[in-house]
């Protein structure tokens, strides 16, 4: 996910070191696991039998934290970086204008908060405040995620699009 962006933006501008980066995400880790409750709340559930699975009882269990916590996180997890990831490499081939690149994201920004609260609902259905802590964590990565992307929208678009060899389409960078 936001991998993919890091190399092109971090090699026109620099917005910390790396000490900071890892303080920031120390302090994330922290605050998280302070805000994600203890153990003695985790249960692990029984969810349905495999008969029984349609995708609205698995999407309506799952807004309401009835799911365990793998089967809410991985699938979106998965497919979220796989959408993300195709649509970056289609933009930097120049398949994707500027405003189509924006299309998919604000496309995928309903699933992603979608996500975002069936992960923390369902994060006390594990075994562990870890899993829970680093689930959490992972969703909220996608929003710093959405945050460089629109960074790199607003301020540079030519660079990421390639724009200054689209002589005939230079107006699609804007």
């Amino acid at each position: 996910m936001f991998i993919y962006s890091l190399p092109i933006l971090f090699s026109y501008i620099q917005f910390g070191t790396s000490q900071e980066y890892v303080v920031t995400i120390v302090f994330i880790l922290i605050l998280l696991t302070i805000v994600t409750p203890f153990d003695s709340y985790y249960k692990e559930i029984e969810w349905g039998k495999i008969s029984e699975l349609t995708m609205y009882k698995y999407l309506f269990d799952s807004w309401t934290g009835q799911v365990k916590l793998w089967l809410v996180f991985w699938p979106f997890f998965i497919i979220l970086n796989l959408s993300l990831y195709i649509t970056d490499n289609l933009a930097k081939a120049g398949r994707f204008t500027v405003s189509s690149w924006d299309e998919v994201h604000l496309i995928l920004l309903t699933p992603v908060i979608f996500w975002t609260i069936a992960v923390w609902r369902s994060s006390l259905n594990t075994g562990s405040r870890y899993w829970a802590v680093v689930a959490r964590l992972m969703t909220i990565t996608v929003f710093f995620e959405y945050a460089l992307k629109l960074v790199i929208r607003i301020d540079y678009p030519r660079v990421f699009f390639q724009c200054e060899e689209a002589v005939l389409d230079y107006a699609a960078c804007f």
